[in-house]
This record gives C-alpha cells, structure tokens and sequence, in this order.
C-alpha cells in the first residue's frame, strides 16, 4: 500500500533531460530570439517556484506547495506568452482557455483547505503523507529530500511550464485562427466542464459521505452507494477518473493549437502533454492502491470500468 514506483520517477527526470532536447534538434521547430527571450523570463520564474517550493516545503513539512501552485503558474505563463507575443487571437485564446482550467482547479483545491493567509501552511494532499511514510523513505531522510528536491520541486514545475510550450511555439505563428484552433478551443472547454462536473460529483459524494461518518455512522451502515466509499456516481461510473482523463485530453487539445499554428502535427511542444499521460499513469495507480487497501468493493469496480476512457458502467 505504501510503496512508491522509484524507477518510474526516475525515468519521468530521464524523459524530461533527454527526450525534450533531441525532440527540439531533430523534429523543430527551432525557437527565435524572441522565444528564446520569453523562455528565459519563464525559466527564471520556474526556478524561483521549485526553490520556494522546496525550501518552504522542507521547513514547514507540508509538501503540497507545488500543488498550490500547478494551477496558477499556467496562467502566468500563458499570459506572459500573449504579452509578449503581441496579443494575437490564437494566444489569447489559449491564455483564456488556461485561466479557465486555472481558476476551475484552484476552487477544487480551495475548498478543500488548501490555501490560508499563511501561505505555508494549508490542508497537505493526503498522498504525499503515504509516500513520505512508506518503506522507500521511512528513516530515510535524506532519500525524501532528495526526492522533493527533483520530483515535487524540480520535475514538477519543470512539467507545469512544458505543458505551455505549445503556446511559446505559436507565437512565432503568422497563420491566421483557422478550423484546426476552433476545433482545439471547442475541445479544450469541453474538457474543462468535464473535470469541472466529475470534481462536483465526487465533492458532493464526498461531502455526503463523511457527513454522515460524522454523525456516528459506520461505513458499512450508511445507504447505497455511499456504503462502498468510493464514488460510483455519474462519470465516475464509467470512468475510475473522469476527472484525470480531462486533464490529459486538455493539455492535448492545449497542444493541438500548436498544429494550427502551423507548426506539423508532431513538434517538441508535445512533450508537455506526453509527460503529463505519463505523470497520471503513476498518479492514478498510487490512488488506486490507497483505495484499494481501504475499500473491499474496489477491486471489483477497476475489474469493471476503465481507469480513464469512458466505458461500461459498473
């Protein structure tokens, strides 16, 4: 229940040191002055938050700093991008569409008590407590500093400001807003009420749940389907996480702007998307590992629904 897949983090820092170089060489296309400039800006404010994040994180013992931070940074960077990029409509809808996704993902995180006028402080995302104590880390201190150092800190800010590059890569673009960037913006916000409605479905479940453990009830004794602990409700009916299928596919449509741009359908912008499938990968099965040490119907509800691609329902 408490082990943590080491090898795949390690190769998430391979893919991000390697791949992303000899994608940008071999496949292009190559960044202007400009770019380069802007890249630099957002280089610069990316150290600043994995520095922030780890010192912070360190002192105060709460690693959920970057958590705060994943849905703000975007926006950030998305707006800097148009800025600089003179205004353009492709730009400032991507810009939009990333604030949208940002404010929708921060309200998630709000409620649930993670930001206070402390800034450090803020309810910590319960994973991070399992792995900090599982058996890859446990008396080990050096080994989870080691690991918040270039996996929460550095890989992770260093993953929010790839996602962006298809919005670094367009503003080179000259190509007009054609059916490719519609096609993209229609997606992108479809998506975005997805994970929007699957966050309020597992909110109120969640919510209703707990009321009710709070008034002394056992798991056991609460009524269908809140006596299984996990939410079987909606989306999450046909889908393990509805809401992790949506981040990926809005990063992917993020991306598809890219191509409108007339940048080709395969360019090293990508490699944010891509990195972020795989992010959720090891996401997704350390969630499903918690839930399913917890809750004895689980293992037949991943036998039954997808873990993202909609599917039969359970």
């Amino acid at each position: 229940m408490k082990k943590m897949n080491i090898p795949l983090m390690g190769a998430l820092l391979l893919v991000s040191i390697v791949v992303c170089p000899l994608l940008y060489y071999m496949v292009g296309p190559k960044l202007d002055d400009a770019q380069m400039d802007v890249l630099k800006l957002l280089g610069v404010i990316a150290a600043c938050s994995a520095a922030f994040c780890f010192f912070v994180g360190e002192a105060t013992g709460n690693n959920s700093q970057m958590d705060k931070l994943w849905s703000l940074l975007p926006i950030a960077y998305t707006w800097i991008i148009a800025v600089k990029g003179g205004m353009s409509t492709r730009l400032v809808v991507m810009a939009v569409l990333a604030t949208l996704w940002g404010i929708r993902l921060t309200f998630n995180f709000a409620r649930k008590g993670a930001y206070k006028l402390k800034f450090w402080e803020g309810e910590e995302d319960y994973r991070w407590q399992i792995v900090r104590t599982g058996p890859a880390f446990e008396n080990r201190r050096w080994a989870w500093m080691l690991f918040d150092l270039l996996f929460i800190s550095i890989y992770q800010n260093a993953l929010v400001l790839m996602t962006t590059f298809p919005a670094l890569v367009a503003m080179r673009s000259d190509a007009p807003f054609g059916w490719v960037d519609w096609v993209a913006a229609i997606l992108m916000f479809g998506f975005i009420l997805w994970e929007t409605i699957a966050d309020e479905q597992q909110w109120a479940f969640q919510t209703a749940k707990w009321k009710m453990i709070k008034e002394g009830k056992k798991l056991e004794e609460l009524p269908a389907p809140y006596n299984k602990g996990f939410n079987t409700v909606g989306l999450w009916n046909r889908s393990r996480h509805p809401n992790y299928f949506a981040e990926q596919s809005i990063w992917a449509c993020f991306y598809l702007f890219s191509i409108g741009a007339g940048m080709g359908i395969l360019n090293w912008s990508v490699i944010g998307a891509l990195l972020l499938v795989v992010l959720f990968q090891g996401s997704s099965s350390l969630a499903e590992e918690i839930s399913g040490g917890k809750y004895p119907e689980y293992e037949k509800y991943c036998a039954s629904v997808p873990r993202f691609f909609p599917g039969k329902g359970y």
